[in-house]
């Protein structure tokens, strides 16, 4: 009696997870997911490069002033050391806090334009993101997708959606 209960709950507990597997494929079939590479789209989309080429254009003017400075630094320190033999000890040592004061400068104004040109950066990136997402909704909604996905460690490359993102962003302009 015993072993006829234990077969029973074995079969019962065999259908029950079939069923649920059969419902778990049915609602995975109906399941649209697609992956978006931000890299890419930060790398071609033409807003992106026309953000990146607005930003050398803005820092040009002082990265050379930078370039200037640190060549500047460089030849003082040559000189100096060039110098140093036939300098008094009152010469050199002013002399070499000169070169401190010239190189704390550059060190200054080139961390400086780095966190400018990062900030600006990423203010550039945002809106070609912000842009790129409202595309990514409009193709999930004219294509039926229930999950998006921008970032992941490993996606199936047949749900990589990124060219036709790509294709629509450009054409947005």
């Amino acid at each position: 009696m015993m072993n006829q209960f234990f077969k029973r709950m074995a079969v019962a507990g065999v259908l029950s997870v079939a069923m649920l597997l059969s419902a778990v494929s049915a609602v995975a079939a109906d399941f649209k997911v697609g992956f978006v590479s931000t890299d890419r789209i930060f790398q071609e989309a033409d807003a992106a490069k026309t953000a990146q080429t607005k930003l050398e254009a803005e820092f040009s003017k002082r990265q050379k002033k930078i370039e200037q400075l640190g060549e500047a630094v460089q030849e003082s320190s040559k000189k100096l050391e060039r110098d140093a033999p036939t300098l008094s000890e009152a010469q050199r040592i002013q002399r070499q806090r000169d070169l401190v004061q010239m190189d704390q400068d550059f060190q200054r104004e080139r961390r400086e334009f780095q966190e400018d040109l990062a900030l600006r950066k990423n203010e550039e990136l945002q809106k070609v993101l912000e842009m790129a997402n409202k595309v990514i909704k409009a193709v999930a909604k004219a294509e039926n997708y229930d999950l998006i996905l921008q970032e992941a460690v490993y996606m199936n490359p047949k749900h990589d959606i990124t060219a036709r993102v790509l294709r629509d962003l450009n054409a947005a302009k």
